[in-house]
């Protein structure tokens, strides 16, 4: 097997270990707050538009148990992240589950409508501000990361602030670009999170990224 293979496989294993239950999906209405395209092309590719919206998830009572809500593109499923199980799974759990200062909260998967994922994480500490909540979190993961680049923006309801950079991943020897944008809310500090990968395009997830960012709007 190459190394491309392992790695997908890997993968596989991983995000089948994390997957929870479903969303139930409600309509949601139009992406509200989005900017405009401002920079076409790399690294920000503002021009691809916004999925279209299948659903909405987010509040406590939720699989995205956090104080926003957003809208889930068609075909996508919002999932609760559960740790594995068991002495050796809680270890590794905790390595799948913890980044740069963040615990993921839930993942909002599209593999089905032929997208990847993306995945929302909350800092561990109420006090950190947005870019260095990005800053951590992205030199959090086990790769090597270089041309991080920042904006401000409103997302839906919120101020925010916007992070781009290249990651390296040292199994694969592959390159992929990575965007996540931080907001706050309720007293926490929420990370929105996509990348490109080995077997997804930035068409692939791009789309529902901006539109779930574009839609923020509190939630209980």
């Amino acid at each position: 097997m190459d190394t491309r293979a392992r790695v997908a496989v890997s993968a596989a294993l991983t995000l089948g270990l994390l997957a929870g239950c479903d969303d139930a999906a409600t309509p949601a209405g139009p992406a509200a707050g989005g900017p405009a395209p401002q920079a076409t092309g790399e690294p920000w590719y503002d021009e691809v538009a916004a999925a279209s919206p299948g659903g909405t998830t987010g509040g406590a009572s939720s699989p995205c148990p956090i104080p926003v809500s957003f809208p889930l593109a068609d075909g996508w499923t919002a999932k609760a992240i559960e740790p594995p199980k068991g002495e050796l799974a809680e270890l590794v759990g905790e390595a799948l589950t913890k980044r740069g200062g963040t615990t993921v909260r839930c993942e909002v998967d599209g593999r089905s409508a032929g997208g990847g994922f993306l995945r929302i994480w909350a800092a561990d500490s109420p006090t950190v501000t947005r870019r260095a909540a990005l800053e951590s979190f992205a030199t959090g993961a086990e790769e090597k990361i270089a041309g991080q680049q920042f904006r401000d923006l409103r997302a839906g309801g919120f101020e925010a602030t916007e992070m781009t950079w290249l990651a390296t991943n040292a199994l694969a020897e592959e390159e992929s670009r990575h965007w996540a944008l931080a907001v706050q809310s309720a007293g926490q500090t929420l990370v929105i999170a996509v990348n490109e990968g080995l077997i997804t395009e930035r068409t692939d997830v791009l789309p529902a990224y901006r539109l779930a960012v574009r839609g923020l709007a509190k939630s209980e």
